[in-house]
């Protein structure tokens, strides 16, 4: 089972993995399991204040060090109480954007504990004695870490073992290695003509024609031009066949044309 820790001044939040989806079933399923640590719960004063002015002035508050740290501590101790020694992930946009690499890296890791941030941040004293990674999941900023937190966990669980009800989605997703650097081809399901406003809309006759190998080809063949349309940049670093190559500039002799 893994185990993962938040520290979170909003708990309430991740009910939105705990109670629906494929996370809710791994829950259930005790693939993983989660526990919130609201810093609030480690402040003795009346009005369980957690944040305070920045020192050197500016706009905004910033979380305090002394209830982040006893919240973190209690997450430790109890992943401890397993055996897990657990890595500290502090959700920031200051950091490396988030790849398919990092997520299968840290979905390998036994226990993890989140620390999300508020306000313009986080006493940066506990970056230093307690945070052993830095997470982003893009170049924007958001209200808090506990969105980017969810974003992250719900990408770990569904790389587990069981938790897909077919072993093969996870590794087919786009950025997944199996993929070789390729976005993930089309798809289409019943029923095999779609009336759309008085139009038809056919599924390719290939997908209909039983030829495994042609179809093979034919998705190859569609994930490359999705991968040129949409994100060329990922082709840059890739080692592409013979037969792909050839793909590619019929794809983008058709572009121009």
């Amino acid at each position: 089972m893994k185990r993962y820790d938040v520290v979170t001044l909003f708990p309430e939040m991740f009910d939105a993995i705990a109670d629906s989806g494929v996370t809710r079933r791994a829950l259930d399923e005790k693939v993983w399991e989660l526990k919130c640590w609201n810093p609030r719960d480690f402040v003795r004063n009346v009005h369980k204040t957690v944040d305070d002015r920045p020192f050197g002035g500016g706009p905004g508050m910033v979380m305090k060090a002394e209830p982040l740290h006893q919240a973190i501590e209690a997450a430790r101790q109890r992943q401890q109480q397993f055996e897990v020694v657990p890595q500290v992930i502090y959700l920031s946009p200051q950091a490396r954007p988030l790849k398919d690499a990092d997520v299968r890296r840290l979905s390998a890791e036994e226990g993890l504990i989140f620390l999300c941030g508020r306000y313009e941040g986080i006493d940066e004293r506990v970056v230093q004695a307690h945070v052993d990674e830095e997470v982003s999941i893009g170049d924007y900023v958001l209200s808090g870490g506990e969105l980017a937190a969810m974003v992250v966990i719900d990408a770990m669980v569904r790389l587990l073992p069981g938790v897909l009800n077919d072993g093969a989605s996870a590794v087919e997703d786009s950025y997944s290695p199996a993929r070789h650097g390729l976005l993930d081809h089309p798809h289409y399901t019943r029923p095999e003509v779609w009336d759309l406003a008085g139009e038809r809309s056919v599924v390719p006759p290939v997908l209909l024609s039983g030829n495994h190998a042609e179809i093979a080809k034919w998705r190859r063949r569609m994930a490359l031009e999705r991968t040129w349309r949409r994100r060329p940049e990922l082709l840059a670093g890739l080692t592409l066949s013979k037969q792909e190559l050839r793909w590619l500039e019929e794809i983008k002799q058709s572009h121009q044309s």
